[in-house]
């Protein structure tokens, strides 16, 4: 396909809370027109977030929640620019314009694509404060004040894999990422 190669992200700014009813307008006007060619995608970055009911040390349960927007009030396409395009998601009922200079919206670069990364549910590593290999402290739970190595980040469910000495033993342990910090040097 020829304009798979000029489709590129564009990111609209939306009414407040209107994120999710703009994507859906959206794509209903390229499944009505049928211009999946020209609007691929319609993106709202969001993280997944743990939720305690009640501290896990008293049998409380964690439910996952996933309306953290990254970029409140801004939602991404992947298209072809065309006038026609453009006016489709312009005068889509929330969108208040594209983000660029005036009226002429700018396509995110490759760079800020890929920052962004592949699976936009994601967040970077910048977000957590922390990398493979960091010591980290743990702020809460049995292992709350230990000392640990980041073995593996797992963004999907919001954990780390640590290993802390305990009993002059290497111990393995799975983590909620809000429950660790970086060691400051």
């Amino acid at each position: 396909m020829e304009d798979n190669a000029q489709a590129k992200w564009y990111v609209a700014h939306t009414y407040s809370g209107y994120e999710n009813k703009v994507k859906q307008n959206i794509e209903k006007v390229v499944e009505n027109r049928r211009l999946q060619d020209m609007i691929q995608e319609v993106r709202i970055p969001t993280e997944t977030t743990e939720e305690a009911e009640a501290p896990e040390e008293e049998g409380g349960k964690k439910r996952k929640k996933e309306d953290n927007k990254l970029f409140p009030s801004y939602v991404l396409i992947k298209m072809v620019m065309t006038d026609d395009t453009w006016y489709i998601v312009r005068n889509t009922r929330g969108v208040t314009g594209f983000v660029g200079p005036g009226s002429k919206p700018v396509p995110l670069t490759d760079k800020e694509v890929a920052a962004l990364g592949v699976d936009f549910k994601k967040v970077s590593e910048a977000t957590v404060g922390f990398k493979i290999g960091d010591t980290i402290t743990v702020t809460g739970g049995p292992f709350n004040g230990w000392l640990g190595s980041v073995t593996n980040i797992n963004m999907d469910d919001q954990t780390a894999d640590i290993v802390v000495s305990m009993f002059g033993r290497e111990t393995p342990a799975t983590i909620a990422i809000s429950r660790l910090k970086k060691l400051e040097d």
